[in-house]
C-alpha cells in the first residue's frame, strides 16, 4: 500500500509542517507513505502528471484557503485517470462544512476532520493492514461502500502534544526553506474572524522536549524558525522559558518568529527581551483595529493602551523586529474609522505594518454572522470581503491601492528617509499612501510590476506634483536610501553630482587610522585598500539626511557618510553607515 500525502504550499520556500507531522505520527502503520510537495504557482497539469506517475494506492491532500481551489481541480482530474484509488482530504479548509464538500465533489472518498495525526494514522493502518475498520475511526466523514450515503464518525479527541514526533531530522531536505514549528495548540481567546476560536483548549508541549528541539535548530544553523502557536505568550511561563532558552543558547544565526499578544507582555518579559541579540526573535502582533466597538463586536480580548506601551518598550530596545497587523472590513469600521486605526498603528512605528482584508472562514463565528453584518465576500477561497454595511466595494478597492503602496514604499524599508521626509507634506500617514495610490492609478501604472529604481523615479515624479515638497532635497534622501540598500554600480539620472570625487575618496581611505577606526572588520580580514573601496561607499550629502527626514526641511551643511555593506541591520537589512570627518 503506497499512500501519497500531498501538500500544495503558498510558496516554494515554505516547509509543510502538517504533512510532515502526519507521516511521522503514522510510522509503523503498514503502509509506504510518500510526501509530495508543490506550490500554487505550479501548473495543475504538471502536478497531476507527477501525482499520476507516483502510482499511489491512496491520495491524501492537506487543504487550506490558498490551495483548496487547485486541490478540487486536481482531485476531479485524478479520479478520471485513477478511478480506482481512494482520495481523502484533511486540514482546516476541509474540516468545516465537510458534508457539503463531499456532496459537491463525488470523486472524494472521505474527509478527515480536525486534528489530523491520529486520524491519518488510523486510515493508513486501515488501508495498509485492514484494521481498524472505517466505522471505528473517529474524526472522519466518508462514503459508505457502494452507497451515496455518508457515514459521520464525529470528531476526534485532542492529542497530547508530547505524543507528536519531532519531524525534522535530516535538514538537507529543508535547505532554503522556512521551518515551521509548534509548541502549543489552541487559543484561549474567541476572536470571531479566526478559526483558532473553535479550539479554545490550549495544550502545551513539555519544555524538556521543546528545549531539545530548539537546540537542534540552533545546532543546524537553521536561518529562521516560525512558531505556529496561535498566541504564543498566552501561557506566560511557557513563553518565558522558551525565550530564556533561545537567548542563553543563541549562536548568532537563527531567527525565531512568534505571534504574540503584545498586551500580555509584562516587566519580566521586557527584561528577558531587552538584551537579546538583534534579530534573534521577531514578533507578529495582531492589532486588527483600534475601534472599541469593533473590538468588542469581534470578541477580541485586547487592551489597546497596554499594547501601545508594549510596542513602544520593545521598539526602544532596537533589537526586535515588530510586525503589526490590521484587518479591513470588520464590523462597525467604515473607511474614515479605518483610516484612524491605520494612523494610530502607523504611529507606533512598527518595522512592518500589514494591511489585510477580512476573510470569512468556514467554522468561524464571523461566517455565521456575515448576513447580519451585510458582509458580501468571495464565494471561492480565500473568501475575502468585498463589501459590508460600513464599507462599499469602492472602499475596498481603494484600500487595495493603499495596501500596495504600503508594501512598496514602507514595508520594503527601501525608502525609509524619503518617506519620512514626504510625510511632513501630508496631514497624516494614510493621506500619503492614499495620494501615492491615486498617482499610480492616474498614470496607469497600478498593478504593473516596477523595478526598484523605477519606484524611485515614480516617487520623485509624485513629489513634484505635491505643493511645498522640496524635490531637490528629496533627491538627496532617495540617494541615501539607495546606498543604504546596495553599493550602486550606476547612479540614477536624477542623483546629485557625486561627492567626494574618486581622488578625494582615495585620499580618505589612505589616510592613517581611518580604516582601523571605521572599518576594523575589513582590516582584520586582510582586505587591501583597493578591495575596501569596492566593498564600501563614501558619499557627501548637502545636509544631514536624518535631520531632514525628521524635520521635513534641509538642516545644516554638508555631511559625509560611509556605507559598510559587510555589516547589515538585522531588522531592516540596511547597510551599516556612519558619519565621517571629511
Amino acid at each position: 500500500m503506497k499512500i501519497i500525502l500531498t501538500a500544495i504550499n503558498a510558496k516554494y520556500i515554505h516547509a509543510n509542517l502538517a504533512v510532515l507531522s502526519l507521516k511521522a505520527f503514522a510510522a509503523g502503520c503498514g503502509a509506504d507513505i510518500e510526501i509530495r510537495e508543490y506550490s500554487i504557482n505550479q501548473y495543475t497539469e504538471d502536478i497531476l502528471a507527477d501525482l499520476y506517475r507516483a502510482r499511489g494506492d491512496l491520495y491524501a491532500f492537506s487543504c487550506y484557503i490558498w490551495n483548496i481551489g487547485m486541490i478540487r481541480d486536481l482531485t476531479g482530474l485524478l479520479r478520471q485517470v485513477r478511478p480506482e484509488v481512494p482520495i481523502w482530504l484533511g486540514g482546516p479548509e476541509a474540516s468545516y462544512e465537510s458534508e457539503a464538500l463531499l456532496d459537491a465533489c463525488p470523486e472524494l472518498t472521505g474527509i478527515m476532520r480536525g486534528e489530523g495525526e491520529g486520524i491519518f494514522r488510523d486510515l493508513a493502518c486501515h488501508y495498509g493492514t485492514g484494521t481498524p475498520r472505517l466505522e471505528d475511526i473517529p474524526g472522519i466523514l466518508y462514503r459508505e461502500a457502494g452507497s451515496r450515503d455518508l457515514k459521520d464518525n464525529g470528531w476526534r479527541a485532542y492529542l497530547d502534544m508530547d505524543t507528536l514526533p519531532f519531524v525534522y531530522q535530516d535538514m538537507t531536505d529543508f535547505e532554503h526553506k522556512i521551518i515551521y514549528y509548534e509548541t502549543s495548540r489552541g487559543c484561549p481567546f474567541n476572536c470571531s474572524y479566526c478559526l483558532s476560536s473553535a479550539d479554545r483548549k490550549v495544550r502545551l508541549r513539555s519544555l524538556d522536549l521543546v528545549e531539545r528541539e530548539l537546540q537542534f535548530f540552533i545546532d543546524h544553523r537553521v536561518p529562521q524558525v516560525k512558531f505556529v502557536d496561535r498566541t504564543f505568550n498566552c501561557n506566560k511561563a511557557h513563553a518565558l522559558a522558551i525565550w530564556r532558552y533561545i537567548k542563553a543558547h543563541d549562536e548568532g544565526f537563527t531567527n525565531f518568529h512568534f505571534e504574540i499578544g503584545a498586551d500580555l507582555l509584562d516587566e519580566e518579559a521586557f527584561e528577558v527581551m531587552s538584551d537579546m541579540r538583534p534579530g534573534l526573535i521577531q514578533l507578529e502582533i495582531g492589532v486588527q483595529s483600534t475601534c472599541e466597538p469593533t473590538i468588542r463586536e469581534v470578541s477580541r480580548t485586547m487592551d489597546l493602551t497596554r499594547l501601545k506601551t508594549a510596542v513602544a518598550r520593545v521598539k526602544a530596545g532596537r533589537n526586535i523586529h515588530q510586525h503589526l497587523d490590521l484587518i479591513a472590513g470588520l464590523p462597525y469600521e467604515d473607511l474614515a474609522r479605518f483610516r484612524q486605526s491605520f494612523n494610530e498603528v502607523f504611529a507606533m512605528g512598527p518595522d512592518q505594518l500589514q494591511l489585510g482584508f477580512l476573510k470569512v472562514l468556514k467554522g468561524s463565528r464571523m461566517y455565521e454572522m456575515a448576513k447580519d453584518y451585510g458582509i458580501v465576500y468571495r464565494r471561492q477561497a480565500p473568501y475575502e470581503v468585498m463589501r459590508t454595511k460600513w464599507m462599499s466595494f469602492d472602499d475596498i478597492l481603494f484600500l487595495k491601492g493603499v495596501e500596495e503602496m504600503l508594501e512598496v514604499y514602507c514595508n520594503s524599508h527601501q525608502f525609509d528617509l524619503s518617506l519620512a521626509f514626504l510625510l511632513h507634506a501630508f496631514p497624516d500617514p494614510f493621506a500619503l499612501f492614499e495620494a501615492l495610490a491615486a498617482h499610480y492609478e492616474a498614470h496607469g501604472i497600478a498593478k504593473i510590476q516596477q523595478g526598484r529604481i523605477r519606484r524611485y523615479d515614480i516617487l520623485l515624479a509624485f513629489a513634484g506634483e505635491q505643493a511645498g515638497v522640496d524635490t531637490e532635497a528629496l533627491k538627496a534622501l532617495m540617494l541615501f536610501d539607495l546606498y543604504v540598500r546596495e553599493n550602486l554600480k550606476s547612479r540614477p539620472a536624477w542623483a546629485p553630482i557625486c561627492r567626494p570625487t574618486p581622488e578625494e575618496a582615495d585620499a580618505f581611505f589612505h589616510e592613517a587610522g581611518h580604516l582601523e577606526a571605521c572599518l576594523p572588520a575589513y582590516t582584520e580580514a586582510g582586505y587591501t585598500v583597493r578591495q575596501i573601496r569596492r566593498m564600501t561607499h563614501l558619499e557627501t550629502f548637502p545636509f544631514d539626511p536624518y535631520e531632514a527626514a525628521a524635520s521635513g526641511t534641509r538642516k545644516g551643511g554638508p555631511v559625509t557618510y560611509l556605507f559598510d555593506y559587510m555589516a547589515r541591520d538585522p531588522l531592516t537589512y540596511g547597510a551599516r553607515h556612519m558619519k565621517v570627518d571629511f
